[in-house]
This record gives structure tokens, C-alpha cells and sequence, in this order.
């Protein structure tokens, strides 16, 4: 059998499993689920996946998601307007 994990890597270095793998640049919440686009608010925690790497192994595939946190400026050009 062949397993797939997924995780996000947050900037202090805790990590979290998540249910699938995230694009590069995406935008998540704290529990590493997407937000959807465009948001109606700035004034929430928010990461932006910065780096995404894979290591294989006997059996399966690991996905470590690098998540940076961003500023209330930096989601200003995700919101509604």
C-alpha cells in the first residue's frame, strides 16, 4: 500500500497534518484550509504557503507545506473591494 502524507510546516516549526496536498503562494487559515478568494476581511490570521518539499520513502510519499504568516497589509490586496 502506498501512503501519501500531507503537513504544514508553520514559521516557529510546529507541524500539523492536513487532508491534501496545497499550491505554492495559496492562501490558509490557521488550520492549514484554504481560503477562498476573494476575502471580505484583512484582520485575520493568514498564511501564504512560501516553499513546498517531498520526500519520498519505502512505501509512501511525505509533503511538508512551509507556511509564512501574513500581515494585515499583505492580505489587503486579497480583499473584496
Amino acid at each position: 500500500m502506498f501512503m501519501e502524507d500531507y503537513f504544514i510546516v508553520y514559521p516557529e516549526g510546529d507541524t500539523q497534518e492536513v487532508q491534501g496536498r496545497l499550491s505554492l503562494n495559496q492562501i490558509v487559515d490557521v488550520n492549514g484550509n484554504p481560503l477562498p478568494l476573494p476575502l471580505s476581511t484583512n484582520k485575520m490570521i493568514a498564511f501564504k504557503v512560501a516553499r513546498v518539499s517531498s520526500r519520498d520513502y519505502k512505501g509512501g510519499t511525505e509533503t511538508r507545506h512551509f507556511l509564512e504568516l501574513m500581515s494585515a497589509d499583505e492580505l489587503l490586496e486579497y480583499v473584496r473591494r
